[in-house]
């Protein structure tokens, strides 16, 4: 039997690369940057399967390039660059990599919390620049984060693992989140549910948790940093759009925050201009799931979903599941 034609949009991790060249005919990108949509419809002419990024906007025009084409895998939990309803309008079946991120993810949320909080980032670039040349006590100070309140908006996987991290540093937690847990389960997390206002005003660390779909976008913007207290400090691991990027600047800027720690950002990769030269904000590259172990499990649960749709059988991790009705 022949191997399914997979077309990849951009170089993975070397592990998944070599089990897609043994278990597919494979065509991919071998250029080290993201493909635009006219590239990508010309790599799926032929091919039964597109393995995608989540950064990889997949419209009509792609699918109707290959009228044969049978899955579209996303590499990433993300999939609001996917015209699902076109997908599912023309019977592609599509997954993405769910679960496999949580732990990755939290430990990036904690991070950039850890760096924000401490200033471990401004720290860094102050030894570079050879600034250190006496032990002053008011040097860097930042915030203590054993003890202090931790406020998550958003209570999905990836807010709850943050919960076992907060809770090893002696955390109070408070939640929000769309649908609010039973309080038998928030007495065995030991969280509690406050609304948002109030979540943003105690705490001391806000980390953002929540999906990115239409209600989402700007759920968090001038009217919810302003409720913040002036050494508090924002974390952002989720969705970029879902902070308005411009009222961020304005309050870090302004100091009416003490900082924030970012992996993600509304129109990335590139970043509201101010960003690069303040201070008082941690920046990171959307490295949420980048570790090795991660982007291995992801890249494996891909190709899965990928060589079932070749083979006409469900797909593990479907997104649209009315294509099989």
């Amino acid at each position: 039997m022949p191997k399914p034609k997979i077309f990849l949009t951009r170089e993975i991790i070397p592990g998944c690369m070599e089990r897609l060249r043994e278990e597919s005919d494979l065509e991919y990108n071998r250029e080290d940057r993201n493909l635009t949509e006219q590239e990508i419809a010309a790599g799926a002419v032929g091919r039964d399967g597109l393995f995608v990024l989540a950064g990889d906007r997949i419209g009509a025009s792609i699918m109707d390039a290959n009228p044969d084409l049978k899955v579209i895998s996303i590499f990433g939990v993300g999939y609001d660059k996917m015209d699902l309803a076109a997908a599912t309008e023309r019977g592609i079946p599509v997954s993405n990599t769910p679960d496999v991120v949580t732990d990755a993810t939290a430990d990036m949320a904690w991070a950039l919390l850890m760096s924000a909080g401490r200033r471990l980032a401004e720290g860094d670039r102050y030894v570079r620049a050879r600034k250190w040349v006496t032990n002053s006590q008011k040097l860097l100070l930042g915030m203590d984060i054993f003890g202090s309140t931790l406020g998550l908006l958003g209570l999905g996987r990836i807010g709850k693992a943050m919960i076992p991290r907060a809770k090893g540093f002696g955390m109070t937690v408070l939640y929000w989140n769309r649908t609010r847990l039973s309080e038998s389960e928030e007495s065995d997390l030991g969280i509690e549910y406050v609304e948002k206002e109030r979540l943003f005003s105690e705490s001391d660390f806000v980390s953002t948790h929540v999906a990115l779909n239409a209600e989402t976008v700007h759920l968090i913007g001038e009217a919810e940093f302003a409720l913040m207290k002036p050494s508090a400090y924002f974390i952002n691991t989720t969705r970029g759009p879902v902070v308005d990027e411009n009222a961020l600047v304005a309050v870090l800027k302004e100091k009416r925050i003490a900082g924030a720690g970012l992996d993600v950002f509304e129109n990335e990769p590139t970043l509201e201009p101010e960003l690069y030269d303040l201070e008082n904000v941690t920046l990171a590259p959307h490295i949420g799931s980048a570790t090795v172990g991660t982007r291995t499990r992801m890249g494996m649960m891909v190709i899965d979903n990928l060589l079932a749709g070749c083979r006409g059988e469900r797909l593990p991790n479907i997104l649209n599941p009315e294509v099989y009705q």
